[in-house]
């Protein structure tokens, strides 16, 4: 595997921009975000991008997103428990946006479908649990770089809207290799 200059991280020939196993030994994939939170903030994305007012059949969601139907009702659903989109029954049903997608967090969707961000249960403002493997969290190496990594998540999800998202501001476009591992 050729080493990309200007990333720490070692990449197979080749590689398109894709996922890349966790190890070339194991063969795994690795995905940060669940297809659940994936499809969950494309529905969201995809309702912002055809209006404030303007009601979307699942069907159509699913069709242009290219989400499995039945799932996509599910989070739908849990979307709307959330106060997040409302739906409309009838011949001109569908779903819509409770609110602005200014007012619309990556941080709030994931959190929804997802639980807390945290990447330790130690770290999590919302689900607290101290961690089976630590005996002491003031002295532990690991939830102090871990919660390094929650602080910048949060900063990030928790300030970037879906309207942020559809006027191109989100992060700016980086160099894939370095994003990996």
């Amino acid at each position: 595997m050729p080493y990309n200059a200007g990333s720490p991280f070692v990449v197979p020939a080749g590689w398109s921009g894709g996922w890349l196993p966790c190890s070339p030994d194991r063969g795994t994939e690795t995905h940060v975000l669940s297809l659940k939170a994936q499809y969950a903030l494309k529905a969201v994305i995809a309702l912002a991008r055809n209006g404030a007012d303007e009601v979307q059949l699942t069907a159509d969601i699913a069709e242009t997103q290219a989400i499995p139907k039945k799932f996509l009702e599910q989070i739908l659903l849990d979307l709307k428990h959330n106060g997040v989109v409302v739906s409309r029954r009838g011949k001109a049903g569908g779903y819509m946006l409770r609110k602005s997608p200014d007012l619309i967090t990556f941080g709030e969707i994931l959190r929804i479908v997802e639980g807390p961000l945290a990447p330790l249960p130690c770290l999590s403002r919302t689900a607290y649990r101290r961690c089976d493997t630590c005996r002491d969290e003031a002295s532990c190496e690991i939830r102090r770089v871990f919660a390094k990594v929650a602080e910048a998540n949060r900063a990030i999800l928790d300030n970037t809207t879906i309207a942020d998202c559809l006027k191109g501001q989100g992060l700016p476009e980086s160099n894939p290799a370095r994003l990996v591992g």
